[in-house]
């Protein structure tokens, strides 16, 4: 593409969501702005007539024109930015991507919530399911690197944001996920070490800080 591409992210500090995005951007070497949303409060207007429908973050703005939905946008940035590719060039390859993308989007932020947006017995039951999730994503890691195999990529980008709200879920939900999921726990490290990850993904004390406000705000202290 042009070096006068015009990319913006509309953005959340947060969300895992918008971190996936960011991520890819920088894996890619792509310039890109990356505009702070209210989430929580008054939504700019730039976002609302980016995504009337959901009204949320993340959108990509590649010379003004939205893409949609942070795994959708991801697979968009591989195609537009083609070296360096994130996702498999095997159909079969492809198709086992995209499914453990899927359930990473389905499962992984829904079970912390469970954990962190809940007390008593309906917060072990949402530890209990989200280590259950941890242990069925340390099954499809296996020995491998990366999800992919040596190379990080697709599924590492669409996983590794969540775990900036390991730390939340582990604190709250009274376990640690290196006891249940050590390899998951030893792929995490590995992802810290990319640039493009240790300079994306937030402090997890900092989004601990965040969800310990949110509960009180939802009348969970």
């Amino acid at each position: 593409m042009s070096k006068g591409d015009k990319v913006v992210v509309l953005d959340f500090w947060a969300s895992p969501f918008c971190a996936r995005v960011k991520i890819a951007l920088e894996e890619k070497g792509v310039d890109h702005v990356d505009n702070e949303e209210d989430i929580f409060g008054k939504k700019s207007e730039l976002l609302l007539k980016s995504n009337p429908i959901h009204q949320k973050v993340p959108v990509l703005l590649h010379n003004d024109k939205p893409v949609l939905e942070s795994s959708i946008i991801v697979s968009y940035i591989d195609h537009v930015w083609s070296s360096n590719s994130l996702l498999p060039d095997n159909a079969y390859d492809l198709a086992k991507a995209t499914f453990w993308a899927d359930f990473i989007d389905k499962k992984v932020f829904e079970t912390g919530r469970s954990i962190w947006a809940s007390n008593g017995e309906e917060r072990e039951v949402g530890t209990r399911d989200f280590i259950e999730v941890l242990k069925h994503l340390e099954e499809a890691l296996g020995e491998k690197k990366y999800f992919g195999g040596d190379a990080f990529g697709y599924v590492d980008i669409i996983a590794i944001p969540h775990s900036a709200w390991f730390l939340a879920y582990e604190t709250l939900g009274g376990f640690k996920i290196e006891d249940h999921s050590p390899k998951i726990s030893a792929w995490i490290k590995r992802c810290l070490q990319r640039d493009s990850v240790k300079n994306v993904l937030p402090d997890p004390e900092k989004v601990y800080q965040f969800v310990l406000h949110f509960r009180k705000m939802s009348g969970l202290e």
